[in-house]
């Protein structure tokens, strides 16, 4: 229910709406939808008329009150460098009626240009009659500018004579400056985190490797972690755009396993050629409740006591597989001390030897170490597998726990002597 209190005259104007299930999850979907400057539309082939959501105003810089603009004459309003592009999009879709992709540059009539990829389809009765066609247009010149961006420091790195020392130097500064190697732990209510990010090697091509942390207006807490398949820049672009987003669609307060479901779509149809596992979790401090989903991506590792185990392996695809995607959700009440550790798979790859047994030596030495996850930092490093003969993959972790109260206040966080080599570190906060 939502409730508004105004003053009018000598008295108090009560107004009062009950929402019903539609009502939240099309709120939902707005705001998904501003958040990821997305804006749809729908054209009725039978009586001709043509329907705008607001943020789809805003892309062309149009007033609400202005006529939409038919799909037909987009050509009018793209650059003209375009425009031969737009006429191979129009006949696939209007001549013949299949679903189409298009990214192009939308000239506004306030002079702005703006990278748009639009998306459409053709809706037909059982007859196969033409009833409607619908789409999305999003807003992608962020990421347009940043690719551009890139793609000139590759080409001038392209010219020097240390091409491929430079280029994987570069490579680090950018995936440190996109994910910090490490950060300062962070408390949040009854729950401390601590994350980590190491490369396998010093100059090891950026990866898509990546974590969060964040406190949501709900006042929830928000955990991912995931893992975008490949390297370099691609692998660099869509990490940043999944972890954007799923940040964005966490703001509306839907469950983990919803958030996994439109982060999917967004990888199937917003980034060309990407493929990512993840895992997301959302922490509710005065029940302590966890509730957690996954997409392709190894389970937490659960520490109590003495004992580390995997969280149960819930169904979910790997993000981008499909179009469409159901993910299940598991649930669980977290006790004091507590450590939750998620890593992505490279930890424990290994190629001379399967990731299950790999799996295994991280929770015998989970288990093993409980009594120094309880006391401060301890190093969860490459290590805990098998002594590999080729060099690991890089890999991000992040591990919290709900501390124990001391006399009110938190024990404090000591760190060993730091070694020389590049490892995968999981902090555990005591």
């Amino acid at each position: 229910m939502r409730l508004s209190l105004s003053r009018q005259g000598g008295g108090v104007l009560v107004v009062w709406a009950i929402l019903d299930e539609t009502t939240r999850l099309a709120r939902l979907l707005q705001h998904a939808q501003r958040l990821g400057r997305i804006g749809g539309f729908e054209e009725d082939a039978v009586l001709g008329e043509i329907t705008w959501n607001e943020q789809l105003f805003e892309l062309y810089g149009l007033e609400r009150s202005a006529a939409p603009i038919p799909i037909d004459r987009l050509a009018e309003h793209a650059h003209p460098d375009d425009v031969p592009e737009v006429g191979r999009f129009l006949r696939a879709l209007l001549h013949h009626r299949r679903p189409a992709s298009l990214t192009f540059r939308l000239q506004r009539a306030d002079g702005i240009s703006r990278h748009i990829r639009v998306i459409a389809e053709p809706v037909f009765d059982d007859r196969a009659t033409l009833l409607a066609i619908r789409g999305a247009f999003q807003d992608i010149s962020a990421q347009h500018w940043t690719e551009v961006a890139l793609a000139a420091t590759q080409d001038q790195l392209v010219q020097t004579e240390q091409q491929a020392a430079e280029q994987n130097r570069l490579a680090l500064q950018l995936q440190q400056a996109i994910m910090p190697p490490t950060r300062g732990p962070m408390d949040a209510f009854d729950l401390q985190i601590a994350v980590r990010y190491r490369p396998a090697e010093k100059e090891h091509l950026v990866g898509g490797d990546w974590y969060d942390a964040m406190v949501l207006p709900s006042k929830q807490i928000l955990l991912s972690v995931g893992d975008v398949a490949g390297h370099g820049i691609e692998a660099a672009t869509g990490m940043v755009i999944l972890r954007n987003a799923l940040r964005g669609l966490a703001v509306t307060g839907a469950g983990p396993a919803q958030l996994m479901s439109w982060l999917n779509l967004v990888t199937h149809q917003m980034i060309d050629n990407i493929t990512a596992t993840a895992v997301c979790a959302l922490y509710n401090p005065e029940t302590r409740v966890l509730r957690w989903a996954r997409a392709g991506h190894l389970p937490p590792i659960l520490i109590r006591e003495d004992r580390a185990a995997e969280l149960p392996m819930i169904g979910g695809i790997l993000l981008g597989a499909v179009s469409e995607a159901d993910f299940e959700e598991g649930r669980i009440e977290l006790q004091r001390e507590d450590t939750l550790l998620m890593y992505t798979d490279g930890l424990i790859e290994r190629t001379d030897t399967t990731l299950e047994d790999t799996q295994r030596q991280l929770l015998v030495s989970a288990s093993r170490r409980a009594p120094a996850w309880r006391s401060g930092w301890i190093t969860c490093s490459r290590t805990t597998a098998p002594t590999p003969t080729t060099t690991p993959a890089s890999s991000a972790s992040a591990c919290a726990e709900p501390p124990p109260t001391t006399g009110g206040r938190s024990r404090g966080m000591t760190s060993p002597a730091g070694g020389g080599r590049r490892f995968a570190r999981a902090a555990k906060c005591g």
